[in-house]
């Protein structure tokens, strides 16, 4: 598949590597607003560079890009991609709005093109041990789940893109750039939702627009509940969990980052993912081989690029086998009406209901 990156800045890094060493692939070129940042970024991974994504796509012919722009700016790369009739693997958020969402569904679906949105956390070993054990029936059913972070972000990051920490040019805070991933896990393990009420507040980074600090409580539409609670105010981070008790009173969980969630680009994760909670009648003691293993997964690879490269194999192979990535389009607009609602409710100081219109 011949492969094109969108957006040069950090993440953009962790996707070229991937689009670079994966055999599915076939990397030509990158396309940033920022011809010299797009000149050096093309040398380094010995592909063209472009400042018009409409040129990028007639003179190189991809069948796929990812596309790794700020937020906003998500909807009319994929937009104009699937006017050419190329695929579009879009960084988390799928948008920071579900009007962007709606725009890039329906081009897609119109040009007959593949849309995903990363999750690469979706791909870690102690994630899908959980999901399979959910799945399985081996909880029962899910009655309540549990998002926790407790992360940290400080001035310089905030600094480092001129983008970050404003309404109109990032879409929000904690709930726009570091939970998406763990929005996606609650609602894959837990299932639709019903309604979401919810709170934000900034505590203690003055110098941003956007929310330090979310909370919510959440019905699903088979009766279950469930809270969140994440925030960017806990020096020097502590962690990152889903927990999912299940009918049978059993628990399954996953402690998915140690300390401040990584920056793609700039910061490794330092500590495997691992299952933390795992009380399943009959395989309470699997916890500290389960454990084991995946610290030993983890010294093999590189993390911060090898989840990456593993979803982005999956949306490759989507695209030329014809079948719906594993993380679609669709899925990606479920976490933009997670935080949409949780900022609707906000406002309008009432719970809201799903599904959520633009």
């Amino acid at each position: 598949m011949r492969t094109a990156l969108v957006g040069c800045g950090k993440v953009g890094q962790t996707h070229a590597i991937a689009l670079r060493e994966l055999a599915e692939s076939e990397f030509v070129a990158v396309c940033d607003a920022d011809g010299q940042r797009a000149k050096v970024f093309a040398e380094r991974f010995g592909v063209r560079g472009y400042t018009d994504l409409g040129a990028m796509l007639a003179e190189t012919k991809p069948n796929a890009i990812c596309v790794c722009t700020p937020h906003p700016l998500h909807a009319g790369a994929v937009i104009r991609a699937a006017e050419f009739g190329v695929s579009a693997l879009v960084e988390k958020p799928l948008a920071a709005s579900l009007a962007d969402c709606d725009a890039m569904l329906a081009a897609s679906r119109k040009a007959g093109t593949k849309l995903g949105v990363i999750s690469q956390r979706r791909y870690y070993e102690a994630v899908r041990r959980m999901k399979a054990a959910i799945d399985a029936g081996k909880i029962g059913t899910p009655i309540l789940g549990v998002f926790q972070m407790f992360s940290w972000r400080d001035q310089a990051y905030y600094q480092s893109d001129a983008w970050r920490g404003k309404w109109d040019s990032e879409g929000g805070g904690v709930l726009v750039n570091q939970s998406p991933h763990h929005l996606d896990l609650l609602q894959w393990f837990m299932g639709d939702i019903d309604e979401i009420t919810g709170v934000w507040a900034n505590f203690n980074h003055p110098y941003i627009e956007v929310e330090d600090t979310a909370l919510a409580m959440i019905r699903f539409k088979s009766g279950a509940l469930g809270s969140i609670v994440a925030t960017l105010t806990t020096k020097p981070g502590i962690y990152a969990k889903v927990h999912v008790h299940g009918s049978n009173a059993a628990s399954v969980g996953v402690e998915t980052d140690r300390g401040a969630t990584f920056v793609a680009g700039v910061s490794e994760p330092t500590d495997p993912p691992l299952n933390d909670l795992w009380t399943i009648p009959g395989e309470e003691a699997l916890l500290p081989q389960f454990q084991a293993d995946d610290r030993a997964v983890f010294k093999q690879v590189k993390a911060a690029t090898h989840y990456h490269a593993l979803q982005i194999k999956d949306f490759l192979q989507a695209v030329r086998d014809d079948r719906p990535p594993e993380v679609t389009g669709e899925t990606g607009r479920r976490v933009v009406e997670m935080f949409t609602a949780i900022y609707r409710s906000n406002r309008e100081r009432r719970s809201i209901k799903f599904p959520l219109e633009a």
